[in-house]
């Protein structure tokens, strides 16, 4: 496994485990994250910061990599296998999505969702 690959599969551990600021730090100080919840675009670590704290209020997101490959202009592209449940562990989705990362100098520069 690549080293972008074995950095991507402890950042999804540590999303899972719930530590932000650990996933925050391998993130580039002006990254791009798609906004799964509302669309478009959040920046910056705080944006994603923010986003995170709203999103987690709401819902119990956990995501599970199945598939790494390298994609277009070299960005890495994830299968994920993605469970949602509300607050009180209800299943709200249970589907598998495409996740692409763009890593520049070890950080995540940029995260965009297949089909979002």
């Amino acid at each position: 496994m690549s080293h972008e690959a074995e950095l991507l599969k402890l950042l999804y551990d540590r999303f899972n485990a719930r530590d932000m600021e650990n996933v925050l730090t391998a993130m580039d100080e002006d990254v791009i994250w798609a906004n799964g919840m509302e669309g478009g675009y959040v920046r910056g670590r705080e944006g994603v910061r923010s986003y995170w704290t709203r999103q987690w209020a709401m819902i119990d997101p956990h995501v599970e990599p199945v598939e790494f490959s390298i994609g277009s202009e070299g960005k890495i592209v994830v299968e994920v296998h993605q469970i949602v449940r509300d607050l009180e562990g209800n299943v709200l989705a249970d589907q598998m999505v495409g996740h692409i990362f763009q890593i520049e100098n070890g950080l995540v520069r940029q995260f965009d969702i297949r089909g979002a």
